[in-house]
C-alpha cells in the first residue's frame, strides 16, 4: 500500500477562508518519492507575478540523495488568489548517517544496462500552461537530464527549458508548432552547441514535421496526461536511450 500524501489546512490570506491542502509528491528517477516539507510557521502567499526563480525548488530524494527541482507548492483560493506554499528549508534538515560497509567479500553484481536501470515515467496531468512546463521537466529529468531550468534565451513561442548541452522548447498553446519555430529552435541551439527537442500539446504543421526530419529535431506531443509522445525516429530513439 502506497504512503498517504499528508493533507494540512491552508488559510488564504486574501478571503480568510481555510481549505484542505494536500501535500504533492514528486517522482524521482529513481522512482522513490519526493515529498517537499512545509514551514507550518510562515503565511502562505499570494502570487502577484511570476518569477521562474520562486516556482522552483530544490529537494533531495532520501532513497538515492539525488538532488533535482520541481515546481513550488501552490493552491488556488475559491476567491481567485493563487497561494503560494511555505516550504521548510532543505538544508536544515538532518541528513542520515551513511551505513558502515562490511568487510565480508561479496560475489560480483552485474551492472545493469541503462534500460534495466529506468523506472517508468510517472506524468502529471496538464491542466494549465505552468503544467506542461512541469511535465516536460519531469520527462527530461527522467531522461537523465538534471540542473533543469529556465532557458537564457526567451523562445519565439512558449517556454523554454536547458539542462547541461540541450535546449527544450515547450508550447502550450492551441495551435501546432510551426516550420518557423521548429528552426528558430534549432539555430538557437546551434548558437549554443546544445541538442534540441521540442514539446508541443497541439502538435506539428506538415512542413515543421519535414523540417525537423531534416534537421535531426526530435518531437513530442503532450497529451493530457502529461505523458510525451514522440512524433518522429529521432524522438523514438531519445525515447528509448535516454541521455
Amino acid at each position: 500500500m502506497g504512503v498517504m500524501s499528508e493533507s494540512v489546512p491552508v488559510r488564504c490570506p486574501a478571503c480568510r477562508r481555510e481549505r484542505p491542502y494536500t501535500v504533492p509528491s514528486y517522482p524521482c528517477a529513481c522512482g522513490a518519492p519526493v515529498t517537499p516539507v512545509l514551514d507550518r510557521r510562515t503565511t502562505p502567499t499570494a502570487v502577484a507575478h511570476r518569477d521562474w526563480d520562486d516556482e522552483w525548488i530544490a529537494l533531495r530524494c532520501p532513497a538515492c540523495g539525488r538532488h533535482d527541482q520541481w515546481p513550488h507548492p501552490e493552491l488556488g483560493c475559491a476567491c481567485g488568489t493563487v497561494l503560494r506554499i511555505p516550504v521548510a528549508d532543505p538544508s536544515a534538515a538532518p541528513s542520515a548517517e551513511p551505513e558502515p560497509e562490511t568487510a565480508a567479500p561479496s560475489p560480483p553484481t552485474p551492472t545493469p544496462t541503462p534500460t534495466e536501470q529506468r523506472r517508468a515515467f510517472r506524468p502529471v496531468a496538464i491542466r494549465t500552461a505552468r503544467d506542461a512546463v512541469t511535465a516536460t521537466a519531469l520527462y527530461l529529468n527522467w531522461l537523465g537530464h538534471g540542473d533543469i531550468r529556465r532557458a537564457d534565451q526567451r523562445p519565439t513561442s512558449g517556454i523554454g527549458l536547458a539542462a547541461r548541452g540541450l535546449l527544450a522548447q515547450v508550447d502550450p498553446s492551441v495551435r501546432p508548432a510551426s516550420l518557423r519555430d521548429v528552426e528558430c529552435l534549432w539555430l538557437t541551439a546551434m548558437t549554443e552547441s546544445a541538442d534540441c527537442v521540442y514539446f508541443s500539446l497541439a502538435g506539428y504543421a506538415d512542413d515543421a514535421r519535414a523540417r525537423a526530419d531534416q534537421l535531426r529535431v526530435p518531437l513530442f506531443v503532450l497529451d493530457l496526461t502529461g505523458t510525451p509522445r514522440p512524433v518522429n525516429a529521432m524522438a523514438d530513439a531519445l525515447d528509448a536511450r535516454g541521455v
